[in-house]
């Protein structure tokens, strides 16, 4: 078994593949009688998947929340840390705790099938060597998929652009004229924080909606969960978690609301030298654009297997895809987020084994050139 990507979901999906039965790859010699054994590839140098990269100015106190990895609570929490440090911290005392068999730094290239067989294995191609499975547990998240929109005179600008994946801090925008354009969580955070040393200007394709009343959050997750799981059950492309959710009024939205900060704009038409040309034909001046505009799941390693159908979309039957039972998604649609990648985990685990309980073949192993082979044990 390789499971690909280390952060919540990987993590979850190695845990429950341990707890029944599956021992590491890299310790257990090729061609033996061991018919369990699993790996996890992951592209990150360290502990922490996405976490790792969060703006410094994301504290704790902001996150909406990082539920515990399975049985391995997590430890007081100083709401004043910045995410990227204490997420990656609890994550690392998790794989120790576990003892899971990680590879990293490695990057996954490619899956592919061996034949046509639709119970033959798959071929994991990647920086540490090429490696065969029976099934992908694929849990590399979204991160390294950041959606950049292109608009008309874009490549003209003069001014600094960037997108949250590359986003810092606000000290680099002080004193001047922003553009923030986007209607999701990021959005509202890094527009509340730059405006406290910059003029803003706040850009959404659709007006914001924000929810009234009090949020419960465990009936409002199972409320979401229900709604994305449809739509990847159709087979329909799913949208950004706040078009399932809307907006909550969070400590950070209201003091953007207390300070005027909340005043939405229609989007842009076109982008030029010094600034943006509006919806209504007027000029505005800016000096920065930053491109809040969320990310989509990092699957361009999953392109040979063709698992889009013509909307776009994949279907799928709880985390398997269902056009290509081999592979299945955790951290992906309805288990996006950190409570559902813990579930998908052990759902993807228990599915795999119900598949191959009747047949109990040989479910990993690797191949490649003797260099590769030493790099991957080592």
């Amino acid at each position: 078994m390789v499971v690909i990507g280390g952060g919540q979901s990987g993590l979850s999906a190695g845990y429950h593949l341990k707890r029944r039965g599956f021992a590491s790859a890299m310790t257990v010699p090729h061609g033996s009688d061991n018919d369990r054994t699993f790996v996890v590839l992951d592209a990150e140098p360290a502990a922490g998947g996405a976490w790792r990269h969060r703006w410094e100015s994301l504290r704790m106190g902001t996150v909406n929340g990082i539920f515990d990895l399975p049985d391995f609570s997590q430890p007081p929490v100083d709401p004043d840390e910045p995410s990227r440090t204490a997420v990656p911290r609890y994550f690392a005392a998790f794989e120790q705790a576990t003892d899971l068999p990680i590879l990293r730094p490695v990057t996954v290239t490619s899956v592919r099938t061996v034949d046509d067989r639709p119970d033959g294995e798959l071929v994991v191609e990647s920086s540490a060597g090429t490696w065969t499975t029976r099934a992908v547990i694929n849990a590399t998240g979204t991160w390294t998929n950041p959606v950049r929109p292109h608009y008309p005179g874009q490549e003209t600008f003069t001014g600094i652009q960037v997108h949250t994946h590359d986003y810092v801090s606000a000290d680099r925008f002080a004193g001047l004229r922003v553009a923030v354009v986007g209607g999701g969580i990021s959005a509202l955070q890094q527009l509340e924080e730059i405006s406290r040393v910059a003029t803003t200007f706040w850009y959404t394709r659709r007006e914001p909606v924000f929810r009234e009343g009090e949020f419960e959050r465990e009936v409002a997750g199972r409320e979401i969960v229900a709604k994305v799981a449809a739509d990847v059950e159709a087979g329909r492309p799913t949208g950004s978690v706040v078009s399932y959710t809307d907006l909550a009024w969070t400590a950070y939205a209201l003091a953007a609301k207390e300070r005027g900060v909340l005043r939405r704009r229609p989007m842009f038409t076109t982008v030029e030298p010094d600034g943006v040309r509006e919806a209504d034909g007027s000029f505005t001046a800016v000096d920065a654009i930053v491109w809040a505009t969320g990310f989509k799941a990092s699957l361009a390693h999953l392109e040979p297997l063709g698992l889009r159908n013509e909307l776009g979309g994949i279907t799928m039957r709880g985390t398997q895809v269902a056009g290509e039972p081999r592979v299945h998604l955790v951290g992906f649609g309805p288990s996006q987020s950190t409570v559902g990648s813990n579930r998908a985990g052990r759902q993807a685990v228990t599915s795999l084994l119900r598949q191959w309980r009747a047949t109990a073949p040989s479910l990993v192993g690797q191949t490649g050139t003797p260099s590769e082979a030493a790099e991957v044990h080592s």
